[in-house]
């Protein structure tokens, strides 16, 4: 089936606690992503649902059975590491047969399953190979191939794409998302790069500091985040961030003013806010335009980065006294994302315009105002 419970999982190493109590349900044919900073947990998650790791308290269940005291043999699940971890000495197809002859399957049995698993991955030219013999790319299908003929219940990715070029890694992407799709079957996908999560995930788990920070799907996580990190976090170039200070409340929203005295009203639920609260104004690179809108903001830029189809512009943070030589932690925070051929050059100024509706606001904990935002709206047409 497929099905995979987390209950209010710890799990300690010495005085260290790294998971701190995680809950997840996961659907049968669901592409899961837990994603976040190093040191987060997210590896550990994974080998505890996979049993590479003892559970200090709570339960894993899979398809309905708890599995804390089964050993990973017999969990039902596959897991594909960060490092291919193939045998040198034996044939593509050898490598891939291995789990099935450790099983003990007849030979007619191994090679219908080596056969079809090669076919799904095209490997089919390549069974007779030795890995030294392959491409990246093509090791990491094998290291798939050896997961895919085991027939498990759950497949688990721990960073598989982070040894490969980028290019390698957007085909790989594109490949391990076909793969899915075709065998229908249930992924959890560990990785630092918010990219990989962003592109292949039906939901993304959000882990900060051995918690989960939100669970949603990607354009959940990209337009309505919960708190500062995720919304951080999500998203690239990240977004800015601005101190404001609450100056009024009304049925428009929180209205906020800027250390450089503009005033916007971010249409959010008021919440808790107060007159003279300090806030946090978020604002995503490419919701930034050179066209003006409800607020111009006059920046000096600092770098210009031509990507050929967008221009990414960083610049001092609007009322930072900070710049490139002087303080280079506080320097180039405002980032600023404008079409490929705009005119704008290192050190030149220039003016850029936000919507107010673009706009995110945070409290003094990190905690976001909920937006006004219609998510109807942004469901993708049917062709």
């Amino acid at each position: 089936m497929g099905q995979l419970k987390l209950e209010n999982l710890k799990k300690s190493f010495g005085n260290v606690e790294v998971i701190k109590g995680v809950s997840l349900d996961v659907k049968h044919g669901e592409f899961i992503v837990f994603v976040g900073p190093s040191g987060c947990g997210k590896s550990t998650l994974l080998r505890m649902i996979a049993g590479l790791e003892d559970i200090g308290e709570g339960d894993v269940i899979i398809d309905d059975i708890r599995v804390n005291s089964l050993p990973p043999v017999k969990r039902g699940i596959a897991m594909v590491f960060q490092s291919y971890a193939l045998y040198p000495h034996m044939s593509v197809y050898e490598n891939i047969a291995f789990p099935l002859r450790v099983e003990k399957l007849s030979n007619d049995q191994v090679d219908e399953k080596v056969q079809k698993a090669a076919n799904i991955l095209k490997l089919t030219e390549r069974l007779n190979y030795r890995p030294g013999e392959l491409s990246g790319g093509q090791r990491q299908r094998v290291a798939i191939g050896r997961a895919i003929v085991r027939e498990p219940s759950i497949f688990l990715f721990d960073e598989p794409l982070s040894n490969l070029d980028a290019a390698l890694r957007a085909t790989m992407r594109i490949e391990l998302s076909k793969l899915h799709s075709d065998l229908d079957a249930t992924m959890i996908y560990v990785t630092h790069d918010q990219i990989e999560a962003m592109t292949m995930a039906d939901r993304i788990v959000v882990l900060d500091a051995g918690f989960i920070s939100q669970v949603g799907s990607p354009l959940e996580l990209y337009h309505s985040p919960t708190n500062k990190f995720v919304a951080g976090f999500i998203g690239n170039p990240k977004m800015n961030f601005l101190d404001v200070t609450c100056v009024d409340i009304s049925n428009d929203g929180v209205q906020v003013k800027l250390t450089t005295g503009e005033i916007l009203t971010i249409p959010v639920d008021t919440g808790n806010a107060k007159k003279g609260q300090e806030l946090t104004l978020g604002i995503r690179p490419e919701h930034t335009s050179i066209k003006g809108s409800d607020m111009t903001l006059s920046l000096t830029a600092n770098v210009v980065e031509r990507l050929g189809m967008h221009t990414v512009v960083y610049a001092d943070t609007p009322g930072s006294e900070a710049n490139l030589s002087d303080d280079p932690e506080t320097a180039n925070n405002f980032c600023s994302m404008q079409e490929g051929n705009v005119k704008i050059q290192p050190k030149g100024q220039f003016k850029i315009g936000i919507k107010a509706s673009d706009c995110h606001l945070f409290d003094e904990d990190g905690a976001a105002f909920k937006r006004n935002i219609d998510f109807s709206a942004l469901e993708l047409p049917e062709l």
